[in-house]
């Protein structure tokens, strides 16, 4: 019997690289990458491929914490991003490459963990909402067309924040 488990793996290599943007460009189109941006993003983010038995499902980036703010009040804040293929959808593969992604994050210090999504990926928008993550930004790339949403989620925890 196959094991039909999500695994997830560091990208390493020009296969997993190219993997990795296959599933980034067929995510967010407007944002089509190269393979050389791929390698340039595998230097300063942790970039992850996500298989069930050996087919690729998705694929997730955490960009560590950058601090926001001076002072005691500043937050470290790491991106987060999970992303399935459509054909993969509501089997729990985002939930797990968020989780798995939060977890990395937290080990980096993260205190909140931010993500974004096309403004028309209501699938993405909805799954982001659903884990707690509220809206605080909506914007358009400098010469572009189409709208992002950034999307904010808080790691520490304080009295009566209910967070974790």
């Amino acid at each position: 019997m196959t094991d039909l488990r999500l695994r997830t793996e560091p990208v390493a290599g020009d296969t997993a690289l190219e993997q990795w943007r296959y599933v980034h460009n067929v995510i967010v189109p407007p944002a089509a990458l190269s393979l050389d941006e791929v390698r340039d993003r595998a230097l300063r983010y942790r970039l992850e491929n996500a298989y069930v038995g050996d087919v690729l499902v998705g694929c997730s980036t955490v960009r560590p914490p950058q601090d926001e703010g001076e002072g005691e009040d500043g937050d470290a804040v790491a991106t987060v991003i999970a992303r399935v293929l459509p054909a993969y959808r509501r089997r729990g593969y985002g939930a797990a490459l968020y989780d798995n992604g939060l977890a990395h994050a937290r080990v980096l210090g993260a205190r909140a963990v931010e993500t974004c999504v096309l403004a028309a990926n209501e699938d993405g928008l909805r799954f982001a909402r659903a884990r707690g993550f509220v809206e605080v930004e909506r914007y358009v790339l400098g010469g572009g067309t189409v709208e992002w949403v950034d999307l904010r989620l808080g790691l520490r925890s304080g009295p009566g924040d209910g967070r974790t």
